[in-house]
């Protein structure tokens, strides 16, 4: 089959409004003869390995049990679903997580709407990571054979950084963050249900329950105004305790008590830009319930020397589980 160069995909898929079904197979064509692999039918004509359509069974939920299809699966390497442009892709990605133990596990899950590809990791014992390619990024050569690895060495994709080594690192910087509250007097019961509300913001959005990076970027705007911040803070407390808007942004609405009012107290450059810093983790890939221990350990004076000495990760301890936290979102 003829290759197709990176302008002429570009050219070809930048306008498109086909829905799902209509675009599906020929975009991944497309994307195959731009890496110059082969397409399914070519590689697997039998489709025992790499085909369009692979038949899964979805693995939890009100759903669980029911017949399903991934657009796209090659064995050990990835499963691949699609939407049609400007879709939810987290919706697709949710699809996926549905599917993979039918689709025996594989190392990525790519979801993509045309204009953008996402490819997340699916490996155990390490920190997930998203890997983003919009439409022009196919332009460059670099981000071109970054994405033929999906399809060359998908296991180039996975995180040296474990849970464990995440959720140690997010326990200092918050123990950095509770002993300039408490140097300030700040009441320990105050402090706490402040710095706990300010840690499921940062998992609730690498979990897509806020919006768009929302609390990172309010940050990062904000980082060198204190008063700022806690003003617009307040506000997004506001509309994760009843639900509504947040500029823009639709909030959902959490119940639990977590944020059962909009009290903030204010944090200084410092402290703002620890959080800042805080933001780049992944929050998805901590280990809830032993972070909450660790965080406990901070606030207490008594108990410094303790932060760190405690951290196991048990033979019940799970990651990837908002319920751990002390609020879900109401739907």
């Amino acid at each position: 089959m003829a290759g197709i160069s990176p302008q002429e995909f570009v050219s070809s898929w930048g306008n498109v409004e086909l829905t799902e079904r209509a675009s599906s197979q020929p975009h991944f064509i497309d994307l195959c003869r731009l890496l110059d692999q082969p397409t399914p039918t070519e590689a697997d004509p039998t489709g025992d390995f790499y085909t369009f359509e692979r038949g899964a069974t979805k693995a939890a939920g009100p759903t669980k049990g029911k017949r399903g299809w991934a657009d796209v699966w090659k064995k050990g390497h990835f499963a691949w679903e699609y939407k049609g442009p400007h879709a939810n892709l987290n919706k697709a990605y949710q699809q996926l997580l549905q599917y993979r133990e039918s689709l025996e596990n594989p190392p990525l899950l790519v979801v993509s709407d045309l204009q953008s590809i996402q490819v997340h990791t699916n490996f155990t014992n390490s920190v997930k990571q998203v890997t983003t390619f919009e439409l022009d990024d196919l332009l460059d050569p670099e981000k071109l054979d970054q994405l033929r690895r999906v399809w060359t060495n998908p296991f180039s994709f996975r995180s040296a950084e474990t849970p464990e080594e995440v959720t140690e690192r997010a326990a200092r910087e918050f123990g950095k963050l509770a002993q300039i509250l408490r140097q300030r007097g700040e009441d320990p019961d105050r402090a706490a249900h402040f710095l706990i509300r300010l840690l499921f913001c940062l998992f609730a959005e690498d979990v897509r329950l806020l919006p768009d990076d929302l609390f990172s970027k309010l940050v990062g705007a904000t980082r060198s105004k204190p008063e700022l911040f806690a003003g617009q803070l307040r506000q997004l407390f506001g509309a994760m305790r009843t639900g509504g808007f947040f500029g823009v942004d639709q909030i959902p609405y959490f119940n639990g008590g977590l944020f059962d009012d909009d009290e903030v107290l204010e944090l200084n450059r410092e402290g703002l830009n620890i959080l800042y810093h805080l933001g780049s983790l992944d929050w998805s890939s901590t280990e809830p319930a032993i972070l909450g221990t660790l965080f406990e350990h901070s606030l207490d004076p008594n108990k410094r020397s303790q932060l760190g000495a405690h951290y196991t990760s048990g033979p019940g301890s799970t990651t990837n589980s908002p319920a751990s936290y002390p609020s879900s979102p109401g739907r």
